[in-house]
């Protein structure tokens, strides 16, 4: 589980990421990411009804983008908040491919160094 000080919660601080924020696509990704005057770095995740109408899928698929999540918080520079946004098609990878997709997405926005 993703720590409660890394986590975007309020509807407000989805707002100003999407329309403050760059975004980036990378395969079935996309992830918009904004600056924010924190210590931490917050994020959230966006599954819709296009990409399943099944609700356990679209909660399985942000569990595992919050335990990848988690174990890349303590390389990404403080002060950014993110919103991870899954396009239709992920369901497809599995966890280890949905791991490279991700580390490729931060790498391109420049959140960590490969």
């Amino acid at each position: 589980m993703l720590p409660k000080k890394n986590r975007l919660k309020k509807k407000k601080d989805f707002e100003n990421v999407f329309n403050d924020g760059r975004g980036y696509k990378e395969d079935f990704l996309y992830l918009k990411i904004a600056k924010n005057k924190l210590k931490t770095s917050r994020f959230g995740f966006a599954v819709s009804k296009k990409f399943s109408k099944n609700a356990t899928v679209r909660n399985q698929i942000k569990r595992r983008l919050r335990e990848l999540v988690k174990t890349k918080i303590s390389k990404i520079a403080a002060g950014t908040d993110g919103v991870i946004v899954v396009l239709p098609g992920l369901e497809k990878k599995d966890f280890w491919e949905l791991e490279e997709v991700l580390s490729n997405l931060f790498a391109k926005a420049g959140l960590i160094k490969q």
